[in-house]
């Protein structure tokens, strides 16, 4: 299903809208940031990427959990991770979610369910499958999303993980981002077989394919997956076909993309697909243009109040840190 296609669904739209524009203001002002000096080290950003973010997170409980990658701004914010503390941790502050010391690739918010951005390959796969066998012990109905690219279907903890989850029949909505590129590299060219959907099913774990830059389409699969993972059949794996626009980080400028590539990719950018849709069902270019106006005048303010928070207290660097023992200090 396409934007276009889900008349009667106006209010959902505008959910899914205003979540994504929310998404892409708070990166743009942290490359933004990044720019400026304000953010140290580069940022991995999911611009071109939010509808799948909202469409599956607007399905979510706020007890239910979520897995994230080093591209994790979008699904923390979709989940409901606050974005003072998002934009604080970005840049180093005490203020962050994570007292500064987390990072872009480290955001984590326990609080909304958000159990951390990951900066290993499919390292959030694992963790997303331990977090659904901890609720099955707890007797908790609560799910968890677990966010991973297509590059991480070649790393060990997939096959690991799936394997896991199906044999026991856990709470897990597997959520592919197929931006068909790891880094730089294209994905047929590291990637053999059929493809995500098919190494999932020869694992137990049933799966349907959408066009991940349409919101309406993700997060119809979305609900239609989550209900039957909510309900006790085990694990499902949503394969969102999508489109970064951006480099690999914010200091790479993609000239590695071709200008007719970089057009095509343009022509699909899931918030302009959506805002046509929108108008189509007779929506106001002035109330979508307020929409946008308030994402980036709450991301200049999450910006302007990071910029001005404390840096953490040096003895922070201290605390959640495991000591292991003496074994390894001098006698």
């Amino acid at each position: 299903m396409s934007d276009a296609k889900a008349a009667g669904n106006s209010a959902r739209l505008l959910d899914l809208h205003r979540l994504m524009r929310r998404i892409r203001a708070f990166e743009e002002a942290a490359v933004a940031a990044h720019g400026t000096g304000e953010i140290p080290g580069p940022l991995h950003v999911s611009i071109g990427q939010e509808a799948v973010a909202a469409g599956v997170c607007l399905n979510l409980r706020r007890d239910d959990r979520i897995t994230s990658t080093h591209r994790g701004h979008g699904h923390a914010l979709a989940k409901g991770a606050g974005v003072a503390g998002m934009m604080a941790e970005l840049h180093g502050r005490a203020g962050g979610h994570c007292g500064g010391k987390g990072g872009s690739m480290h955001i984590a918010d326990f609080g909304a369910g958000m159990l951390g951005a990951n900066g290993v390959v499919a390292g959030g796969i694992p963790i997303a499958v331990g977090a659904a066998q901890g609720l099955r012990l707890l007797g908790s109905d609560a799910v968890v999303a677990c966010f991973f690219g297509d590059g991480a279907v070649n790393r060990g903890p997939f096959l690991e993980g799936l394997n896991w989850a199906a044999l026991y029949r856990l709470p897990v909505l597997f959520v592919c981002e197929d931006n068909g590129v790891a880094a730089f590299t294209r994905t047929e060219s590291t990637t053999a077989g059929p493809g995500i959907a098919a190494r999932a099913e020869a694992l137990g774990v049933p799966a349907e394919t959408v066009d991940g830059n349409y919101a309406a389409a993700v997060d119809a699969a979305a609900a239609r997956l989550l209900a039957a993972v909510r309900g006790g059949a085990g694990p499902r794996l949503l394969h969102a076909r999508t489109t970064r626009l951006s480099g690999h980080t914010s200091t790479d400028a993609a000239a590695w993309r071709s200008t007719e590539e970089v057009a095509a990719l343009q022509a699909r950018d899931p918030i302009a697909t959506l805002e046509a849709a929108l108008l189509r069902q007779g929506a106001s270019a002035e109330a979508l243009a307020v929409v946008h106006a308030e994402a980036e005048a709450e991301m200049r303010d999450a910006r302007e109040a990071a910029r001005a928070a404390p840096w953490p207290d040096p003895a922070s660097a201290w605390a959640d840190v495991q000591d292991t023992g003496a074994a390894g200090r001098a006698a």
